[in-house]
């Protein structure tokens, strides 16, 4: 059993190399794009609404729902790339009890990918609400000391959230594994089941935490800018 689909070439040539991981996760591109394009291709606002477009509503409600409470604001601005995280994660997971099907997110390559865009999208969220000195100017308070740490901080929170995911995948992979292996005519089924949910699971904690690593810095570094403004104002007196 291959532990990453990073150790399955496809095709070999030279230096390039084509794994299951990148075939994989194109393949899930391919189905969230095409699956995506036939929901929407004919939206309806009328009472009687295709399979599709109920389910996709669905979905789209509970994960602004998700956002509205974890961040405390209209989910607008977080629901595309929550979304698209969310989506991919689950799809991949999912497509896992499908015989011969390698999940992208068993691959370190993958989870490592997913919490750098995760890290790319801090600073450029708080860019977007406090412009780009109000956001640097967060990283040197309350003191240009703590620029180093500050900066340690947003790096260990992207390496944590990387082994989180991987970590997860590569375990309920295990299990399922070693299940079938010891009962595999009365497990299948079950383990399957249970594999869904799973992938399920692991799909919204880690677009949770990317919401709550987001919304937790920009509140952090509104508060800290706050916090030095009020400083400035005592400094200068009435």
């Amino acid at each position: 059993m291959d532990i990453t689909p990073d150790a399955i070439v496809y095709w070999e040539a030279g230096s390039v190399r084509i794994t299951a991981t990148l075939v994989f996760t194109w393949l899930v591109m391919a189905i969230l794009v095409g699956g995506s394009w036939l929901v929407t291709r004919r939206l309806s606002t009328e009472t009687t609404l295709s399979r599709g477009q109920s389910l996709l509503e669905i979905v789209v409600e509970i994960i602004q729902e998700q956002i509205r409470d974890v961040t405390q604001q209209e989910p607008a601005r977080y629901l595309p790339f929550v979304g698209t995280l969310f989506l991919f994660i689950a799809v991949s997971n999912i497509l896992a009890i499908v015989p011969g099907f390698h999940p992208p997110t068993g691959s370190l390559s993958t989870t490592a990918a997913l919490a750098l865009c995760v890290f790319v999208s801090v600073p450029l969220f708080g860019i977007a609400e406090r412009g780009v000195g109000g956001f640097l100017r967060a990283y040197l308070q309350p003191s240009a000391f703590l620029l180093p740490f500050n900066i340690i901080g947003e790096l260990t929170r992207t390496v944590a959230l990387a082994l989180r995911l991987f970590g997860n995948v590569m375990s309920g992979t295990m299990m399922v594994a070693a299940a079938l292996a010891i009962a595999p005519l009365f497990f299948p089924v079950i383990m399957s089941a249970l594999g869904l949910l799973i992938g399920l699971i692991q799909a919204y904690i880690f677009a949770i935490l990317a919401l709550v690593f987001i919304a937790s810095a920009n509140q952090a570094h509104q508060e800290q800018a706050q916090t030095a403004s009020i400083n400035e104002k005592r400094r200068d007196g009435p």
